[in-house]
């Protein structure tokens, strides 16, 4: 079937949907979703019962790369500082140095086995050198899965934040291939230029966003997705454009914006986490699309051998190398070393030496995508029952929503105080949202006038107003009159 533009939207709503069911079901066979997602976009293939003619490794690069941008966004802005601040040297460390040295074992691995050179196997590798957060939690989630220590916390990190680097090695051995003559030289200023560029992008873009969402007051409440996905791909494009690593840049803003106050916070949170889902769908149908399963059987031999070395060598030295000089259990490195789970990143990564033409770009794009299926299967399939067994496991607990659930409100608050703001205030004529505000404490209710309003992020504050404020505990009340820049004993 050719792609037209009488038939492409209808094809997309039924693989949509198909693929929203096939995730429903993957839970009850144990099974992750992102494979299930993998698997309709191969049936729906020129090869496969659909006969959807694709082959267009530029426009599967190009929705790769806008997915990767909210995927890794959605990740950040839903990583809790307080949580990943403990594990931060450890998360740093995997997603840097461990990807490292997951590409040289694995390259030099490849080169041994395959009629590779040495820099066409440390390309493929690096194809495969970061881990997908999003792939483990979704199968944690599904199994009602927790994990003891800060596992999780690392995981999140790690994964969060290892595909910049691995983005950085596949540009890297592209341009040593293309160009024999380069050497460390050329190397090293590109990634201090990349690391450097994107990291200070990002920090300004993560600054800059929580300051512009509040300050712009739209008048239509639904256009500050718009206005978050702008800037989003702005601080990407402009990042790469001066020569830094966009994906970086992309993370680092979202973790900074996702621990900043900011106008309709949790539904822009929840918002993006479809967001990301949609990207990942798309993503998966896309390359399963673009993946010819006649071309897979010749290479099912050296694509095991890599699997299995991958697994149970390659993740594990770069794991084990990487936490040595950090005080952690063996069966936590174990754990740790087992769910370096890959998903839609490397078969993404593995279109660039399509597009750049390198002499071997199918091969290395069809063992990828051979790992990258065996690593769901087999590490994807067996997770939760490797956690129950190093004890690492506990149940999690299920959140039951009320359908009146308040905006940042996130458990039950215990104290209940009313205040009452002067005209002369300095918090008169802000926004709530401009309050540095005990995240243990909500307004609830504003008595203006005689009249009740149910505040939000955005609204300003007036002399006279009545507040009435819940907070989790005693301990927060200080922080609160802090806040509204009232003393305590004057009520």
């Amino acid at each position: 079937m050719q792609l037209t533009a009488e038939n492409i939207l209808l094809l997309t709503s039924i693989l949509l949907f198909l693929s929203i069911l096939a995730s429903k079901t993957s839970y009850k066979l144990g099974v992750p979703a992102l494979l299930m997602f993998l698997l309709m976009g191969m049936l729906a293939g020129s090869e496969g019962i659909g006969k959807i003619t694709f082959n267009d490794p530029n426009l599967t690069q190009f929705i790769g790369v806008i997915a990767l941008n909210f995927i890794l966004f959605s990740g950040g802005l839903d990583t809790k500082w307080e949580s990943v601040r403990p594990v931060l040297a450890k998360g740093v460390i995997l997603s840097t140095l461990g990807v490292l040295i997951t590409a040289i074992a694995l390259g030099l691995f490849a080169y041994y086995v395959m009629d590779f050179t040495i820099l066409e196997g440390l390309l493929l590798a690096a194809t495969v050198s970061s881990t997908d957060a999003a792939a483990v939690f979704s199968i944690l989630r599904g199994n009602n899965i927790g994990l003891k220590k800060n596992l999780g916390p690392t995981l999140e990190l790690e994964s969060g934040s290892n595909d910049p680097m691995a983005y950085f090695l596949v540009l890297t051995f592209i341009m040593l291939i293309k160009q024999p003559d380069s050497g460390i030289t050329v190397l090293i200023p590109f990634f201090i230029k990349q690391m450097i560029i994107g990291g200070g992008v990002g920090y300004l873009m993560g600054k800059a966003m929580p300051w512009v969402i509040n300050k712009i007051k739209l008048d239509v409440d639904g256009l500050y997705p718009v206005l978050i996905t702008a800037m989003v791909l702005f601080t990407f494009s402009v990042t790469d454009f001066a020569g830094g690593n966009g994906f970086l840049a992309v993370y680092i803003s979202s973790v900074i914006l996702g621990n900043s106050n900011f106008i309709h916070k949790k539904s822009l949170i929840r918002f993006y986490d479809g967001v990301s889902w949609l990207m990942q769908i798309i993503i998966f149908l896309t390359l399963g699309l673009l993946v010819f399963p006649s071309e897979i059987p010749p290479i099912v031999g050296p694509g095991i051998l890599l699997s299995v070395f991958l697994i149970f060598a390659a993740r594990p030295i770069s794991v084990f190398v990487s936490l040595a000089f950090f005080r952690m259990r063996f069966r936590e490195k174990l754990f740790l070393s087992w769910v370096g789970l890959r998903g839609a990143v490397p078969i993404v990564f593995a279109t660039y030496p399509l597009v750049e033409g390198i002499e071997k770009a199918g091969l290395i794009f069809n063992i990828v995508f051979l790992l990258t299926v065996s690593s769901v299967l087999i590490q994807g399939t067996t997770i939760p029952l490797v956690a129950k067994w190093l004890g690492l496991a506990v149940p999690e607990k299920i959140k039951k929503r009320s359908p009146l659930e308040l905006e940042l409100v996130d458990s039950f608050k215990s104290e209940l105080l009313e205040v009452e703001l002067n005209a002369k205030n300095p918090v008169v004529g802000k926004s709530i949202v401009q309050l540095d505000f005990p995240k243990t404490a909500i307004i609830i209710m504003v008595n203006r006038n005689g009249k009740f309003i149910r505040p939000g992020g955005s609204t300003v504050l007036e002399g006279g107003d009545k507040l009435a404020i819940l907070a989790d505990n005693k301990e927060s009340i200080p922080k609160i009159y802090e806040a509204l820049n009232m003393k305590q004993s004057f009520v």
